[in-house]
C-alpha cells in the first residue's frame, strides 16, 4: 500500500470512472428518453385520429397549415434551447428529433387529409386520415409507390413543400441538433468528441 507509483494511479482510475459515469447517461435516462419520444410521437398520432378535421374552406385550411409549420419551428427552437441546457444533450436531441419529426408528419397528414375533403378529387383516391398519413410517409421517406398522387396544383405544391421541408429537417435540423449537442457539452465543461 507504499507504493507511490499505485497510489498515484488509483486517484487517477477513479476520476476517469466519474468522468465516464458523469458524460455517458445510465441506462434509465436512455430508457425515460426513448420512453418520452415514443409517447410524445404517440400522443401526436392519437390527435391526429381524434381531432375532428372536417372539410372546411380552403383559405381556412391554409390558415392551419401555415400555424401548424409555425408550430414545428417554435417546437424546433424551444427544443434546441432545451438541448444546450439538458445534463444529457445527446439524448435531449433524439427527445426533439423525434417529436420535431412526428409533428411535421402530422401536420402534413392533416393538410392532405383536409385538402382532399375541401377540394375532392386533389389526390388520386379519396383519403381516409390513414390513407393521408400513408401518403405523408411515402413522400417524407422517398419511397413514393405511386398509389395515391396529388393531382391538383395545390395537392402537388403542398407535396412538394412536404418533400423540401423533409429535406431541410433532415439536412439542416440534423446539423442544427448537432451544433446545439456541442453547445450543451461545452456548456457543461465537457468536450465534445473531435470529429
Amino acid at each position: 500500500m507504499n507504493d507511490p507509483a499505485a497510489a498515484r494511479t488509483e486517484p487517477a482510475r477513479s476520476g476517469r470512472a466519474t468522468d465516464r459515469g458523469r458524460t455517458r447517461p445510465g441506462l434509465w435516462a436512455s430508457a425515460a428518453s426513448l420512453a418520452r419520444s415514443l409517447f410524445v410521437a404517440a400522443g401526436l398520432v392519437t390527435a391526429y385520429y381524434l381531432l375532428p378535421l372536417n372539410g372546411g374552406s380552403t383559405s381556412g385550411a391554409s390558415a392551419l397549415f401555415a400555424c401548424g409549420l409555425l408550430a414545428v419551428v417554435v417546437v424546433f427552437s424551444w427544443e434546441i434551447r432545451a438541448i444546450v441546457r439538458s445534463p444529457h444533450p445527446r439524448l435531449k436531441a433524439v427527445e426533439a428529433l423525434g417529436a420535431t419529426l412526428a409533428l411535421y408528419l402530422v401536420l402534413f397528414a392533416s393538410a392532405y387529409y383536409l385538402l382532399e375533403h375541401a377540394v375532392p378529387g386533389s389526390f388520386s383516391e379519396p383519403l381516409t386520415k390513414t390513407d393521408a398519413l400513408y401518403f405523408t410517409l411515402t413522400t417524407f421517406s422517398t419511397v413514393g409507390f405511386g398509389d395515391i398522387t396529388a393531382r391538383s396544383e395545390t395537392g402537388r405544391v403542398v407535396t412538394m413543400l412536404q418533400m423540401a421541408g423533409g429535406l431541410l429537417l433532415v439536412g439542416v435540423a440534423a446539423r442544427v441538433l448537432s451544433n446545439a449537442i456541442r453547445a450543451g457539452l461545452l456548456r457543461q465543461g465537457r468536450e465534445p468528441p473531435t470529429e
